[in-house]
């Protein structure tokens, strides 16, 4: 017995430990409109260092691999990429910014603008193209921070095949870090994103002295582009084939508006100043890519590109190794370590931050998935999957970015496009309606060259949808009611009911054959007469796909009848919530009276419930009641006849 004793202790500290910080969140502050303001707000620019953390790192991978994909024509399909970024990208995120103040991105847009089940569902198959995009952020950063370790001339040659070793105890520190607990972000954001950016810059202007120092190697790199393409046009066509393959440089945007509740003031003032972030970031980094990728391929041997070269993965601290001697390299190595760790650091904040947002609110979450600690745990736990399915190489994790990237931003050219359209604004909706197709080109043809990032991206969805589903099978005969007002008349038809005594009433024509047949039906049924001042409760389904919102009850008088009338996104579960209301505010007992429900499949009325809000009304109703009063004497009475 004591050892057994024991062991529930442990299990109730560990379990309380995992748990720590889980509240019971309001729905009736969780909808895609409210905001629950941050502890401290920030500058916009300081902000912006925290969406740098993912943008900016990119830089420690990206040249390499748009060499890998374009050869001599890197800095021509970068410079696509950038036009993408500040003429497409760009300003369908500005857009975001002023529709979604309160962070909650382009998939609230969407939600908005398909409403029911169609919004919902469509949020949760996005959500696995964000699961995708933020798990590869941690994996891929991880994979590249690894690489710079690994090829930091002071550490041990032994290590060399350590790639997915050291990957994965990267990860597991991140994990860790959050486990413990996660603060000053934004500061530590700010020193690492200003100390990359002005080493960058350090090192691409030697870089770019030594390519003004030696004309030979532009002219060689231009030799080598008419030799490989017969026309400036096939270049373009060449260009335009492989953008799709640089798109992990467009992967800050989402987390950019994500951000937006951080940014100082009122709603004007944050939008103001999300723009303006999200501008300067873009500005920056279109500087940063066009350089790097110019400096990278004209100054190093295609062959250090390769698997196994000097430069796979990290050009530019190749080039710093080159150019400036390796210690300045090895403090070029820390900081983008440095910076690529914290990279994922914010994408397992943004995933942390998602899930309460969405999934508890539609009632597609487990209960613990609104604690931290359980889901850092469930995130880590994927991340080294993907980390061992790619080997951790960050090549071949391009593609399953790439595809969470642009089906995110296609989701955003899309909502912007709609969202302009039902406004009137017909030239901004076919403008933002060219770059979606962009985007949609974009998307194609990364998913074609590179399937693998839609197969993780789809089982993403898969295992979202259904751990969605069962969560809100299970979770569906809780009290979801946040809150009961009743009007003046309703107020007083309660007060001079004497016996509360409820008919619950299905409303249809609504006459008076009606409810004169209802009451017949109470006399046969039950024996309740019409002069005992019985209430006649009638509820109508609002929006089904709704988990919980507010129940206002409003009174009526219809053909000498008393009614109380409410809209519920759940039939069982307005009544229950009802039934306590009344019981709470009378100090009586009350009574709910049903006829038996027309017989049919048990398994289609179980899915009506779930899907439409009916189903079998009296079982589910008693259920709602039974799990939300524990104490059976003083739970509200159902009568079934």
């Amino acid at each position: 017995m004591a050892g057994t004793s024991a062991s529930a202790r442990v299990d109730s500290g560990l379990r309380g430990w995992l748990l720590k910080g889980l509240q019971r969140s309001d729905p009736r502050t969780s909808g895609p409109h409210h905001e629950e303001p941050p502890e401290r707000q920030h500058s916009w620019w300081q902000v912006m260092c925290l969406t740098g953390v993912d943008y900016f790192s990119t830089l420690g991978y990206q040249p390499g691999i748009a060499a890998l994909a374009a050869g001599a024509l890197s800095p021509l399909a970068t410079l696509l990429l950038v036009a993408l970024t500040l003429f497409g990208a760009l300003p369908t995120y500005r857009a975001v910014a002023g529709q979604s103040p309160h962070g909650l991105g382009s998939l609230s847009m969407l939600e908005r603008l398909l409403p029911g089940w169609r919004g919902k569902l469509l949020v949760l198959f996005l959500l696995g193209f964000v699961a995708t995009a933020f798990i590869v952020t941690i994996t891929l950063s991880a994979a590249d921070a690894t690489a710079h370790i690994l090829h930091n001339p002071f550490v041990p040659h032994f290590l060399s095949g350590w790639q997915v070793p050291v990957t994965l105890a990267l990860i597991a520190a991140l994990g860790g870090v959050f486990l413990v607990g996660f603060s000053e972000a934004i500061s530590i954001a700010v020193v690492l994103v200003a100390v990359y950016l002005v080493l960058n810059v350090i090192v691409l202007g030697t870089a770019l002295h030594r390519v003004l120092a030696d004309p030979a190697l532009v002219t060689g790199w231009g030799e080598a582009l008419t030799a490989q393409h017969s026309s400036p046009l096939a270049m373009v066509a060449v260009s335009l084939y492989v953008m799709p393959k640089l798109a992990l440089g467009l992967s800050g945007f989402e987390t950019g508006v994500a951000v937006m509740p951080l940014v100082k003031g009122d709603l004007t003032r944050r939008i103001g100043g999300a723009r303006k972030l999200l501008t300067t970031a873009a500005v920056i980094m279109s500087a940063f890519l066009i350089t790097s990728s110019f400096a990278t391929t004209v100054l190093i041997p295609a062959k250090e590109f390769a698997e196994g070269g000097e430069a796979n993965g990290r050009a530019l601290a190749y080039l710093a190794h080159e150019y400036l001697g390796d210690g300045f390299g090895t403090v070029y190595d820390l900081s983008t370590i440095a910076i690529l760790w914290f990279a994922g650091a914010s994408a397992l904040a943004g995933l942390l931050n998602i899930v309460p947002r969405y999934l508890p609110r539609y009632g597609m979450a487990p209960d613990w998935s609104r604690a931290a600690r359980p889901m850092v745990l469930v995130f880590t736990a994927i991340s080294f999957l993907i980390t061992l399915f790619f080997g951790a190489d960050v090549e071949s994790q391009g593609g399953a970015y790439a595809t969470g990237v642009l089906a995110l931003i296609l989701s955003a050219a899309v909502a912007v496009t709609l969202a302009a359209w039902n406004e009137g604004r017909t030239r901004a909706a076919l403008s933002f309606g060219v770059i979606t197709l962009i985007f949609a080109y974009a998307t194609v043809a990364n998913v074609v060259e590179r399937p693998d990032g839609l197969v993780i991206a789809l089982l993403f969805v898969l295992a979202i949808v259904i751990t969605s589903l069962i969560s809100r099978a299970t979770r569906s005969t809780e009290l979801r009611v946040t809150k009961v007002t009743l009007d003046d008349l309703a107020r007083r038809y309660v007060s001079e009911a004497g016996e509360l005594r409820l008919i619950a009433n299905e409303p249809h024509e609504r006459d008076c054959k009606e409810y004169v047949d209802k009451a017949r039906e109470a006399w046969e049924l039950h024996r309740l007469r019409t002069g005992e001042g019985l209430l006649f409760l009638e509820v109508s389904v609002s929006d089904a796909s709704e988990f919980a919102g507010e129940l206002r009850v409003i009174g009526e008088e219809r053909h000498g009848f008393r009614i109380l009338r409410m809209e519920s996104p759940t039939i069982a579960n307005a009544i229950a919530a009802l039934l306590l209301y009344l019981r709470d505010q009378t100090g009586k007992t009350p009574h709910v009276y049903f006829h038996w429900a027309a017989e049919g499949n048990p398994v289609g009325a179980l899915l009506r419930y779930l899907v439409f809000g009916g189903g079998d009304i009296p079982p589910l109703t008693r259920e709602v009641l039974r799990q939300a009063e524990q104490e059976t004497a003083r739970r509200p009475l159902v009568h079934v006849g």
